[in-house]
This record gives structure tokens, C-alpha cells and sequence, in this order.
């Protein structure tokens, strides 16, 4: 029980600190917003570059803040019934829905997007547009560390729902380490 605690713990300080960075992108984000406002219509400079770099942030704050999100139980839910839950019942509910749900779908997800991925890494494919980004092949590989780090939280999730039920039923021993 201890060495699940402990993975448990390492993803969700890996996520946490993912979680932190990312949120650091938000205020390029909207610096990148201003800028291209700025420029288009005070100065009347465009650059494709630069309105794509909105794009790729905003696909890396979204992607790869989704287990953070989760990990923060930020995402959306209908809680009418959860939030008066047991935190037994509460961890039952968590563990399934990681498992059934989850896990499923990060699955998807990854093994759908391999080949896309790999097709465009394999051209090192660039933006369609005169003066683009010459790197959509690494925004594309997002759609698979996201799954990736989705999971891992999940996987926290499940350790930390087993570990409420392990607790709750009193099947571990008192005083006892692991």
C-alpha cells in the first residue's frame, strides 16, 4: 500500500507541476491575443506566425492541462448526488468511472491518434499557410501525451479510491506499514 501511495503521489506532482507551468502559458496567451490585436489593427501588421502561436498555446494549455483539471476535480459534473456521497462512496464511484470510463477513453484516444501523429512526423508537416509555423507535426503529438498524462491521473485516482475503500473497510491491519 505504501509503494501505491507513493506512485499516486509522484503523478500528481508531476501533473501538479505540469498544472503550474501550463498555467504560465495562459498569460502568453493572452499576451500572443494582444499582440496580434494590436499589431493588425493599430499598426496594420499581420502575421500568420504569430496568429498560429495562439492556436498552439492554447492546444497545449488545453491539452495537457486536462489532468491537472482532473486531478483539481475541475472538470465539469453533475454532483446532485456525488457531493452528498460518502468518501467511500465517493471513492467507489471514482474508481469506477476511472476504470470504465477513463482509462477507455484515453485509450481511444491515444491508439486513434498513433498514426495520424506518426504520418506527420514522418513529413515533418508544416502549416498550409505562407509564413506558418513549420511545426504542426509537434502540435499534433499532443494528442498523445494527452491521453498519456489523462491516464495518469487516472491511474492516481484509481490508487487513491483503493486506498479510501482499503482504509474505510478496515482491511488493513492498525499500526501496520504497508
Amino acid at each position: 500500500m505504501i509503494l501505491l501511495s507513493k506512485i499516486a503521489k509522484w503523478i500528481n506532482q508531476l501533473n501538479y507541476r505540469m498544472g503550474q507551468m501550463i498555467s504560465w502559458l495562459t498569460l502568453m496567451l493572452v499576451a500572443l491575443v494582444i499582440i496580434v490585436v494590436l499589431s493588425r489593427y493599430l499598426l496594420g501588421i499581420g502575421s500568420i506566425a504569430i496568429q498560429e502561436s495562439v492556436t498552439y498555446v492554447h492546444a497545449v494549455i488545453f491539452m495537457l492541462g486536462l489532468a491537472f483539471t482532473l486531478q483539481r476535480d475541475g472538470h465539469v459534473r453533475v454532483d446532485i448526488f456525488y457531493r452528498e456521497f460518502s468518501a467511500r462512496r465517493k471513492a467507489k464511484v471514482d474508481l469506477i468511472g476511472a476504470v470504465i470510463f477513463l482509462l477507455p477513453f484515453c485509450g481511444l484516444i491515444f491508439f486513434s491518434s498513433w498514426d495520424y501523429v506518426i504520418a506527420s512526423w514522418s513529413i515533418r508537416e508544416t502549416s498550409s499557410e505562407v509564413g506558418g509555423i513549420a511545426a504542426v507535426y509537434l502540435l499534433k503529438t499532443l494528442m498523445l501525451f494527452m491521453p498519456i498524462t489523462l491516464a495518469l491521473q487516472g491511474l492516481a485516482r484509481i490508487i487513491e479510491s483503493v486506498l479510501v475503500l482499503k482504509v474505510k473497510s478496515g482491511s488493513m491491519e492498525s499500526g501496520s506499514n504497508g
